[in-house]
């Protein structure tokens, strides 16, 4: 499975870059006028000059504002009388230089501080600077990666925050990114997406690419009577799954032989299951999961078994896929333009899918604990399209813990509708000339994984029906791909930095 690239590296300063977390500990003491204890890490490290300050003035009684500045002037004069980079700090910096990765620093110290700092290990070594002046909110809120990114133009989810405070990774993670932790004074567990080393020495840019999340591009088409309504489908439809460059496709509308055959074209694996639905993948197929024998209108599922990369090539992640085919008639949209059937009608006529779609739902609730990515033709409208009926089907998924990609990609429906019926029928089939609804009824949900991305699509030339046995298009719905993260389970072990 490919790895998403790495597009940048997110630095923290204090105690990751420069070694400051001491001083800026003795800086706390000697205001506070006590030693500091154990008790006393989490309102002091990685936290901006005004939490402590405030901290210290609940105990104190002094004036937070006075306290605030007293920090400020003994952290930068112990700064001005010189930094110490920490080991491996310039040597990844100048190596992420090297091979064009952009970096910037991000800080929960204020910029008078980062300026200082940035004096000692070089301002031209960062692209972008974020200190807690230039965000509202700073770390642990994930305002300040998130400011970050936005301004090197980047995705979080491909970029590495560098970090060694609880409070920092707590903020970076929030923020979408995959992190490495190198604890200077507290320990840091490992979690999934974020790594734990003793330091920087020989970590590298690659070392960086390696704990991106691998990406995971699923796609729902329903293939229209197996393609048979175009010439020349099954060339068509191999073409549009080498282009859209996808992982794993659920198809509905097989026709019997239509998942054999374009996984064996393709030298995928696949799963058949009765005379409509299938699933293809690169990757291997480990389980069948659902039954073998559903009739035309159903849910089949495959468990997938997805093995790493490069560095941690033994490293195997196993996705549950499942792919659903809900029955065409009565549809929903027909019945509210065509027939003005009120809310109450259209959601009473749901059962019958409804009822569907909860076999598939106890099905997936029988099987262990995975990610799981349920695909398929609803044939009904969403909820979170058409608020002003109830759509019971698309709200049961929700209420069983789905999430739909597309929305959290796209979450408004008025300005990006993502219609999936139909990119052939402008008008309704029965000659009368009204418009067809266009609806989105094609959906791939999720639970447990991480949305990337999610689009629609559509490609080549397409004529009107009943004119489409050349269109490039084979079908008449649009598919839908989402591009998920999937990121392995933390590996089990001791903290780095636990005095053990």
């Amino acid at each position: 499975m490919t790895r998403l690239p790495l597009q940048a590296a997110l630095f923290d300063m204090d105690g990751t870059l420069v070694d400051t977390e001491r001083v800026w500990w003795e800086a706390v003491e000697r205001v506070a006028g006590r030693p500091l204890t154990e008790a006393d890490r989490p309102e002091v490290l990685g936290r901006p000059v005004e939490h402590t300050a405030r901290w210290l003035a609940a105990g104190t009684g002094r004036p937070a504002a006075g306290l605030a500045g007293a920090l400020h002037r003994e952290f930068a004069d112990r700064v001005r009388a010189g930094v110490v980079p920490r080991p491996g700090a310039l040597a990844l910096l100048d190596a992420l230089a090297r091979e064009r990765v952009p970096t910037a620093l991000v800080t929960a110290s204020p910029r008078a501080v980062a300026d200082l700092v940035l004096d000692a290990l070089g301002a031209s070594r960062f692209a972008v600077t974020v200190t807690a002046d230039d965000t509202e909110h700073t770390k642990p809120a994930p305002d300040p990666y998130l400011a970050a990114c936005a301004a090197l133009g980047v995705d979080p989810a491909a970029c590495v925050a560098v970090e060694d405070t609880e409070t920092g990774v707590a903020s970076a993670e929030a923020a979408g990114c995959a992190v490495l932790a190198v604890p200077s004074l507290a320990p840091i567990a490992p979690a999934p997406g974020r790594t734990v080393v003793a330091g920087l020495e020989g970590v590298t840019p690659d070392r960086l690419r390696s704990l991106l999340p691998r990406r995971l591009r699923v796609m729902t088409w329903n293939l229209w009577y197996g393609g048979t309504k175009v010439r020349d489908h099954r060339a068509k439809q191999l073409k549009v799954l080498t282009e859209a460059d996808v992982d794993v496709v659920g198809l509905q509308e097989t026709y019997g032989s239509a998942a054999e055959e374009l996984a064996e074209a393709l030298g995928w694996h696949h799963h058949r299951a009765g005379e409509n639905l299938g699933i293809i993948s690169r990757h291997p197929v480990t389980a069948a999961l659902g039954d073998p024998d559903v009739g035309f209108y159903g849910a089949a599922g495959a468990r997938i078994r997805v093995r790493g990369g490069e560095v941690d090539a033994d490293v195997e992640v196993e996705v549950d896929v499942w792919t659903v085919h809900l029955d065409c008639a009565p549809y929903g949209p027909y019945e509210a333009a065509f027939d003005g059937l009120a809310a109450d009608a259209l959601t009473a006529h749901e059962e019958g899918r409804l009822a569907r779609l909860g076999d598939a739902l106890r099905r997936i609730e029988e099987g262990p604990d995975l990610p799981v990515v349920l695909v398929g033709d609803f044939n009904c409208p969403s909820h979170l399209d058409r608020p002003d009926v109830g759509w019971p089907v698309t709200r049961a998924a929700e209420t069983a813990g789905f999430a739909d990609s597309y929305r959290e990609a796209h979450p408004d429906p008025v300005r990006e509708p993502g219609h999936t019926w139909s990119p052939v029928h402008a008008e309704h089939e029965d000659g009368s000339g009204r418009p067809e609804p266009q609806d989105r009824i094609d959906f791939v949900l999720h639970r447990g994984l991480r949305v990337l991305d999610s689009r629609t699509l559509v490609t080549g030339g397409i004529r009107p029906w009943p004119d489409v046995e050349d269109n490039d298009w084979p079908s008449d719905h649009a598919a839908v791909i989402t591009t998920f993260a999937v990121t392995p389970a933390a590996v089990c072990g001791k903290s780095v930095g636990d005095g053990a």
